[in-house]
């Protein structure tokens, strides 16, 4: 059975990362710093966030596919087809995005965080700190 979910975007990736195949697959890979412009509606939540803070930033990546179910870990022919669920892909049935960053800037609503790995215009729907 298949229960819906709702996810609603509390802001959206601004980076210099326009496309996948730019993308470091992971950000310690040589991801640059990016900014999260939040939305409004979630000022307040923001209470309590310093630079310096590290962060995990929770994204949905909207460019993936949700009918994939095994890869190739990394796009590596050679390795084996594994299940989504071992691997870090995009593709995946609910494409959530987890990615640790430091906070470098907070200005009004927007965050400079990295590095971050998420292309411009990948929508944010959650911050929670690292523990």
């Amino acid at each position: 059975m298949v229960t819906r979910i709702q996810l609603n975007a509390i802001g959206f990736v601004r980076s210099p990362l326009r496309d996948l195949d730019a993308a470091p697959r992971q950000g310690r890979e040589g991801a640059p710093d990016a900014w999260i412009d939040l939305l409004p509606e979630v000022s307040e939540a923001l209470d309590g966030i310093a630079v310096g803070d590290e962060l995990v930033v929770v994204t949905w990546l909207h460019e993936a596919r949700r009918d994939i179910l095994k890869v190739h870990p990394r796009d590596d022919e050679s390795r084996p087809l594994t299940g989504v669920f071992a691997t870090r892909s995009s593709d995946r049935p609910n494409p959530l995005g987890l990615h640790e960053v430091t906070v470098r800037e907070i200005t009004g609503l927007e965050l400079r965080v990295g590095p971050l790995e998420a292309i411009d215009g990948t929508p944010v729907v959650d911050l929670k700190p690292v523990i």
